[in-house]
């Protein structure tokens, strides 16, 4: 078998180990690094007297990857105590390291995250290459665990509690220069025979090293959290982070927790206290939630499992972008920096121009925090020209509109854009409602049309939304895939439809919070209720930043689309109120000067107070949870809709568009996912009652009640 750390010792008595997990890309803490390392820590031990020191690396291209999700994934509660023995076992062979009487120097090669970092902090000196795509750091909060292999301990008693908690409750990582200055590495080396050289020096200079925590007379730097300035800063850190998590999110507070009790205590019982925090957070379900999600369905949404195959990865070259506001504006910047050439046009250069001032100023922000070179930012705004012609769209081979949700201006200015650019550009729209087959008819190859549907804004967004029309080719998907990641985003792939997923089920969200007002409920509780659901903002609050006006013309595009087709739009609750507060009150919205919320000049956005008067009824109160409730089942059964209705082709696709596109509560998991962890017999029983009491909207759709009844998960 090939050896998982090697052991070499050199004729300096240095051993040098390198972690080489077989079979596998990155090294991570999974049954064949613990054995590995439990064999290596007792050779070290009894080779003692004839050791000089140690350096640890990898001989993969990244130093150590972290926890073997695969297994943590699976722990249950009833493997709490076998884990939570697991766990002290890692823990002892790094306690064993770093206790062995000889120094032992971290040798940092590439990425050292979660896990890795926590290796790394065991040993007495850390040297990193100086690259900036290197990543230091614990992660594990994101995906709702904490680091469970000393990270916690070790990094209290390296930086003191109050610089650690962001490394720690926030998932904060840096580069190696970043840690240098920070502390957490002691050196920077150019190449790995620099490192190497570094690390046989600083053992031969220091032959009884030892960690700062085993010195008699340490104190945690700052102080413990009985120290004045400490105890001043716990005091009010619980509730800032419950503001932040709204209780939905319990590694941050565990976190919280295992660092302020592990600072009161010696070294080892904070180790046990770590341990006990992350076995209760590994079996506890919003971990399951959250690896299987930002973990492997990412991991496959990103490795292209929605990719048509057989077809090259395409590279683009040239985009051309149709209009410059908003949205046109982040899809030029996006591009740019991607290193891809970029037309914005406009109906005139000054309206292009200022689209293209949106990119002038998010470098200039860079530049001035030092994050970007004068050069870099001169060479990024080369890259994207102004104009107010057709023409310049020559060479183009994808072309993006971006222009006001109105039909006839879209097909108009598609045509003129694709008679010039090149004969097999990509023509992409970046409609968040129309349907692209509709819109496709406008254009000459139809096959060549695809729907790129961007969020705002798109500099932050993280995903995008690709639709296929009805005659949209695989091909043509492809491409557009290729972009999407070449863009640095997440692309998500959803049949064609009215709305497509994202604003169909971001629809339903508004519309239950504007139904909920209109039915008497206090619009402070249904906007707090929301966000202690864990969605980012309340049903009204973003209802204002998409604006009512907005919401009632697509509404009555709509209506006029399915007229043409027979067919009339379901009435909502929601739309009386809209309609008065559009026609009535004249409050359509942020944009506006004022909407469900006021926005004093300086001062900070709070409900408009005649709400009360208007809306709410003393007799119409529902409980909290029923508000929250109809606020996730409402979405989630859209998801169910779009799925049933193959708008939606992967569980992956929809659990991370929820998240990544509408701001879905985030610990679920995704909006399947919130299903499958309810459970999937008893969403349909809460369901029923939702639609009992609240409206036909909230009856389960027949893929729902099949799975219920054959006992099957999303």
């Amino acid at each position: 078998m090939t050896d998982a750390i090697r052991y070499e010792k050199g004729q300096d008595n240095i051993v040098v180990l390198t972690m080489d997990m077989p079979g596998q890309s990155a090294n991570t803490m999974n049954a064949v690094y613990r054995e590995a390392m439990g064999k290596i820590v007792e050779r070290l031990e009894a080779e003692k007297d004839s050791i000089a020191g140690v350096i640890l690396t990898s001989a993969k291209k990244t130093f150590f990857a972290g926890g073997d999700l695969n297994e943590l994934i699976k722990v249950t509660k009833a493997d709490a105590k076998p884990f939570y023995e697991m766990i002290l076992n890692i823990k002892g062979q790094l306690r064993r390291l770093e206790t062995q009487g000889k120094p032992v120097v971290a040798a940092i090669n590439g990425a050292a995250l979660g896990g890795g970092w926590e290796i790394a902090l065991a040993c007495h000196h850390r040297i990193a290459l100086n690259d900036a795509s290197i990543q230091i750091g614990l992660p594990e909060v994101t995906l709702g665990l904490l680091p469970g292999g000393g990270g916690v301990v070790r990094m209290v008693r390296i930086l003191g509690l109050e610089k650690a908690l962001p490394y720690l409750a926030e998932g904060k990582k840096v580069r190696p220069d970043a840690a240098l200055k920070a502390g957490l590495i002691h050196d920077l080396a150019e190449n790995t025979d620099e490192m190497l050289a570094k690390a046989r020096a600083w053992i031969a200079a220091n032959p009884a090293a030892v960690q700062p925590w085993d010195v008699k007379g340490y104190k945690i730097p700052g102080g413990t959290p009985s120290t004045p300035a400490v105890a001043q800063m716990l005091a009010i850190a619980p509730s800032v982070l419950r503001d932040k998590t709204k209780g939905c999110f319990p590694a941050p507070e565990k976190i919280m927790c295992a660092a302020v009790e592990g600072a009161q205590v010696d070294f080892d019982t904070a180790q046990l206290i770590e341990a006990r925090y992350f076995t209760e957070l590994t079996t506890g379900q919003v971990a399951k939630n959250m690896i299987g999600t930002f973990w492997f369905q990412l991991n496959d949404i990103n490795a292209g499992s929605s990719r048509p195959q057989g077809y090259p990865k395409y590279q683009t070259k040239k985009v051309g972008v149709l209009g410059a506001g908003m949205m046109g504006a982040g899809i030029a910047y996006v591009s740019a920096a991607a290193g891809i050439e970029v037309v914005l046009k406009d109906v005139s250069v000054e309206a292009a121009e200022k689209g293209k001032s949106y990119s002038a100023k998010l470098l200039d922000k860079k530049v001035s925090r030092g994050h970007m070179t004068a050069e870099k930012r001169d060479a990024f705004l080369a890259r994207i020209k102004a104009t107010d012609s057709e023409a310049d769209f020559e060479g183009c081979d994808l072309i993006i509109e971006a222009v006001f949700e109105d039909r006839n201006l879209k097909a108009k200015v598609t045509a003129a854009a694709e008679s010039a650019a090149r004969a097999d550009a990509v023509i992409a729209s970046n409609t968040s409602t129309l349907p692209i087959t509709g819109l496709a008819t406008a254009v000459a190859k139809p096959e060549k049309f695809i729907g790129l549907h961007f969020f705002s804004p798109v500099d932050k967004m993280p995903l995008v939304e690709i639709i296929k029309g009805e005659k949209t080719s695989d091909e043509t998907l492809a491409r557009g895939f290729d972009y999407v990641l070449q863009i640095k985003k997440t692309p998500i792939v959803v049949n064609d439809s009215r709305g497509f997923f994202t604003s169909r089920v971001f629809g339903t969200f508004t519309n239950e919070g504007i139904a909920m007002l209109g039915e008497g409920v206090s619009a402070a509780m249904i906007e707090n209720e929301a966000r202690k659901a864990g969605m980012p903002v309340g049903p009204l609050a973003i209802s204002d930043e998409v604006s009512m006006s907005l919401m009632d013309h697509i509404r009555k595009q709509t209506v006029a689309d399915l007229a043409a087709e027979g067919k009339a739009i379901p009435e909502h609750p929601a739309f009386a109120v809209i309609d008065l507060m559009l026609q009535e009150y004249k409050r359509p919205g942020k944009a506006a000067g004022g909407g469900f919320y006021d926005y004093p000049a300086g001062g900070k956005k709070h409900l408009w107070p005649e709400l009360k008067a208007r809306f709410e009824k003393a007799d119409a109160q529902i409980s909290q949870e029923d508000v929250r409730d109809r606020i996730l089942f409402i979405q989630a059964i859209e998801t169910v809709r779009c799925v049933e209705e193959n708008v939606l082709l992967s569980t992956a696709d929809a659990n991370i568009g929820s998240i990544f596109g509408i701001g879905f509560a985030a610990w679920t998991g995704g909006a399947l996912q919130y299903i499958n962890q309810y459970g999937v017999k008893d969403f349909v029983a809460r369901a029923q009652y939702l639609a009992e009491q609240y409206g036909e909207r909230f009856l389960p759709p027949a893929l729902l009640l099949e799975k219920a009844a054959k006992g099957e998960q999303f």
